[in-house]
């Protein structure tokens, strides 16, 4: 058989394997609450796994090696910040926030939660909160689709159209099918498939090598790649030459947009316990630690097995972003290498599938049920959801017919939206006690809106999570203590989520709606 023909199995065993998930998920959802939060029974390593995945998109596996084989370690930043920011994430936002959803009237979603937590009875909070989701997440979306059809393209050679839309029909059906149960397992097995491609792809490479040493100084002083004046890239192992102070921080700012993901922070709210955060912490950090260094060490390898032997190249000669699916390509029979390819598709996959959910569920739980006047079966829910995950697929899909950004531009853009407009208030919301509906939506707007001026008119100058994590966190501040502080029963609520936080942390098996309980009567 040829190589391509091997490939195609290798992808329709994948895609098989995810429908196959979504069918389980789907015996397994029964009630309104199991297809938006899996009824909160997520255990931590499905839960980190998914978030993990959710979060690293194809950036992981092919953005970033890209940009370190042409660039070199200067383009760490944006990996380090986004290390840093898991690691805070999971630490002060996962368990504090599992806690506290369960106290605030059992939140299932992000807007709910923040509409809960400072008792807004406008509905102002939840209805802007979902608008910024919608907004936001229809960018999102349509950068998987877009990197579904560029995959297709650059591994099949076919239509990036026809691409973007098996990509797609296969997440939405799965999603569609399943809800979030589907949505966490797939991510899983997705995150598994990436983390260990990244493993094995870089050491077979080194394998290969004539002497593996020459890693750590090839770049600096050889051709490969775009180098081809004779001397090579010789910064190459310089993490801070050619890079600006201010780059440096947008790049490391990249790690603030972890505290309003509300594709991530939800996996947190689905934890059996808070207690369970402290092993998710583990399995979700030190996954995501792992998969940098398989991907940095992918571009390493690269600078030398690429030039050693004149035989190989790399397909992308103007990004070089195909240096790990060329390195799968050569080393394995191929439908092995047509298995580590899917890690690609694995990647885009499990992020556009935890958006759609998480737009749908915006549209159903925090609109829809505004206004209905009457609350419908939990199985018309469960349909209203489903149709929303269909709708939000095809918006995303128009826009990604004929993308007008880069991959990396639309999720850099969605990335601080979310980071600005949610992060700073989510912060807010778990630790600071005189927090109000008030600062919080005047937080929320201002975070969104900065976003949006700056990075469509002054992006060149800082990444514009900056400017609009600063700018949210100040008017958040200032409008909360300027305002009427909350009312006697949020901050009641405030110190019983805090109270129950504690409980966890010397006896991880209490059981959380009892706990719940003791600590309101108390």
């Amino acid at each position: 058989m040829s190589e391509l023909t091997w490939f195609i199995i290798a992808i329709i065993l994948y895609m098989a394997l995810m429908l196959a998930i979504g069918y389980w998920s789907y015996t397994k959802t029964d009630k309104y609450d199991d297809y938006v939060l899996a009824d909160r029974k997520l255990n931590p390593f499905v839960a980190a796994m998914s978030a993990g995945a959710s979060d690293m998109s194809g950036w992981l596996l092919m953005g970033l090696p890209g940009a370190l084989f042409v660039t070199g370690m200067s383009e760490l930043w944006i990996a380090i910040g986004l290390l840093i920011g898991a690691w805070a994430n999971w630490m002060w936002v996962a368990p504090r926030l599992r806690a506290y959803s369960e106290v605030a009237n059992n939140s299932i979603t992000l807007p709910s939660f923040f509409e809960n937590r400072v008792h807004d009875r406008s509905r102002a909070l939840r209805v802007v909160a979902s608008i910024i989701i919608i907004f936001f997440f229809t960018f999102y979306v349509s950068s998987g689709m877009v990197s579904g059809g560029r995959y297709f393209e650059a591994t099949f050679g076919g239509e990036y159209l026809n691409g973007m839309l098996i990509v797609a029909a296969v997440t939405v059906a799965y999603t569609f099918i399943g809800g979030f149960l589907a949505v966490s397992y797939t991510d899983a097995v997705q995150g598994v498939i990436m983390f260990a491609s990244l493993i094995i792809v870089p050491v077979m490479a080194l394998i290969a090598l004539d002497n593996p040493s020459d890693i750590w100084s090839w770049a600096a002083s050889n051709d490969y790649g775009p180098y081809t004046d004779g001397e090579g890239n010789p910064t190459y192992f310089n993490m801070i030459a050619g890079v600006s102070a201010a780059a440096i921080i947008g790049n490391l700012a990249w790690g603030l947009g972890y505290f309003g993901q509300p594709h991530i922070v939800v996996r947190f709210m689905a934890l059996t316990s808070p207690a369970q955060a402290k092993v998710g912490r583990w399995i979700g950090v030190g996954w995501m630690l792992l998969c940098i260094v398989g991907a940095t060490f992918t571009a390493m390898i690269g600078t030398v097995f690429f030039s050693q032997n004149p035989d190989i190249a790399i397909t992308d000669r103007e990004a070089f972003e195909t240096i790990f699916l060329d390195m799968g390509r050569i080393l394995f029979h191929p439908l092995i290498a047509g298995l580590v390819l899917t890690a690609v598709l694995a990647a885009i996959m499990s992020t556009m599938s935890s958006q759609l959910l998480v737009v749908s569920s915006s549209l159903i739980e925090d609109l829809y049920k505004i206004v209905a006047k009457k609350l419908p079966s939990e199985g018309v829910l469960i349909n209203l959801s489903r149709t929303a995950v269909v709708v939000v697929a095809v918006i995303g899909a128009v826009l990604a017919i004929n993308p007008s950004d880069t991959i990396l531009g639309l999720v850099g853009f969605a990335w601080a939206g979310f980071g600005s407009a949610f992060g700073p208030l989510m912060l807010a919301s778990l630790y600071w006690k005189r927090l109000n509906a008030a600062g919080a939506l005047a937080s929320m707007i201002t975070g969104a809106v900065v976003v949006f001026v700056w990075g469509n008119y002054f992006g060149d100058i800082i990444y514009e999570m900056v400017p609009g994590f600063i700018a949210s966190s100040i008017v958040l501040v200032a409008v909360s203590l300027m305002t009427s502080p909350p009312k006697p029963e949020v901050e009641r609520e405030f110190d019983e989520a805090a109270k129950l936080n504690t409980v966890f942390r010397s006896d991880e098996n209490v059981d959380i709606e009892a706990a719940a309980a003791e600590v309101k009567n108390n």
